[in-house]
């Protein structure tokens, strides 16, 4: 079971540089997109609805902005886009396949970086949706959360952490939030089960951010405990560029 999650920032320009191509040799099992920043009837052409996967999008109300993706080669049960709750909905950032008992879930959390009232946005949608995270999880399914948190848990997790301690995405209750995530909710970063190196996923485009490697781990894939042993690779493409995210590969032993 092959499981891709990314950050396209911007679904039809990631596809120019090559993402589409580059997806159609890793024989994934299912795809997670984030920050799709595209309407549905902006997407007709065949590309953005791979062969041989179900496909489904969760597009932002307001154009050009956010959207969530996902694409699936064996069909689940069903599609879930709604929470009931904004900006989850309007702002189309949560997919959820779900199977018989197991559900994969794509998320693309709000930013904080640009303004205290888009901290603010943030604060209240991490305040929201972990809760969903725990009703999902003691419902007896198992989960694998493929997320652009927009947050470092560890100093490990980003190049300059000493320079972005009171900076979005480094802040101190958003790294507790995510302690409680993995300590009282019992889920697990399924990255770090088999990699304590520091690897990133986004980086800047000021600078030689990406050159240089000065990054943050922004893209996770976060699972229940029962999903532990079946971990067999974990890995971020790098070798070509879509996006100033890059694409988070995780290899599990099981199929749906």
């Amino acid at each position: 079971m092959r499981i891709i999650t990314a950050n396209t920032n911007g679904i039809r320009s990631a596809n120019n540089k090559g993402f589409f191509e580059w997806l159609a040799t890793q024989d994934a099992d299912v795809v997670c997109i984030q920050e799709t920043k595209a309407q549905i009837d902006q997407l007709t052409d065949a590309v953005f609805t791979p062969e041989g996967y179900s496909c489904a999008y969760n597009d932002a109300e307001k154009k050009g902005y956010s959207g969530t993706a996902m694409y699936c080669r064996k069909a689940p049960n069903r599609f879930v886009t709604e929470l009931g709750w904004d900006p989850a909905d309007s702002e189309g950032r949560y997919i959820r396949a779900d199977y018989d008992n197991l559900s994969v879930i794509s998320l693309y959390m709000p930013s904080g970086s640009s303004s205290e009232a888009a901290q603010a946005k943030k604060d209240d949608f991490l305040e929201r949706i972990y809760p969903h995270f725990v009703e999902l999880k003691n419902e007896g399914r198992e989960l694998i959360i493929c997320a652009d948190w927009n947050i470092c848990h560890k100093e490990i997790d980003l190049k300059n952490w000493k320079g972005n301690m009171k900076n979005s995405g480094f802040l101190p209750h958003e790294r507790a939030w995510l302690d409680k995530l993995y300590g009282e909710a019992g889920f697990v970063d399924a990255f770090r089960e088999i990699n304590q190196e520091a690897v990133y996923t986004w980086w800047s485009n000021r600078g030689q951010a990406y050159a240089n490697n000065v990054g943050w781990r922004l893209d996770y894939q976060v699972i229940t405990p029962n999903l532990v042993p079946t971990i067999r690779g974990a890995s971020v493409y790098r070798e070509e560029k879509f996006s100033d995210h890059a694409p988070f590969i995780m290899d599990y032993d099981f199929s749906l």
